[in-house]
């Protein structure tokens, strides 16, 4: 992978986290279905999570490095922007209260269910976010 301009693995990591956002939004659906009823399934939806905002890392470094993320992400001129910021960091701490409070109870919780509300709005936004950028996914045709 080192031999990928930052265009290609911008546009890998974009692809995964298209993919990943369809998993995420397959298993909060899921749980929000059953109410967080198996075990399995909500540490299935935690792993998910977990590898969702390791790329969503990944697409920040990408595009910012690791300097000054707060400072550009608040200067960002596109306003779908900065809620989805908003939102990914409201969806992470709501996640990591629900995910302690249900490792010590196994039930589902208030927490639980707004972090769900927020995820769903997080995910709403980073689904505008990617179709005002859908051009970037077409694929590069060589003559």
């Amino acid at each position: 992978m080192s031999g990928m301009t930052k265009a290609k693995k911008l546009r890998l990591c974009d692809w995964m986290l298209a993919f990943a956002t369809a998993f995420i939004l397959a298993s909060s659906t899921q749980l929000e279905i059953t109410d967080s009823r198996n075990i399995m399934w909500v540490w299935i939806h935690v792993i998910i999570g977990n590898l969702f905002f390791a790329n969503i890392a990944w697409h920040l470094y990408l595009h910012f490095s690791w300097k000054s993320w707060i400072k550009r992400l608040r200067k960002q001129k596109s306003q779908v922007t900065r809620w989805l910021a908003v939102f990914a960091l409201l969806t992470i701490i709501s996640g990591i209260v629900a995910i302690f409070h249900w490792i010590g109870t196994y039930a589902h919780s208030p927490v639980g269910g707004i972090h769900g509300k927020i995820g769903f709005v997080f995910l709403i936004i980073a689904i505008c976010h990617t179709v005002t950028r859908i051009k970037f996914f077409k694929f590069e045709r060589k003559s």
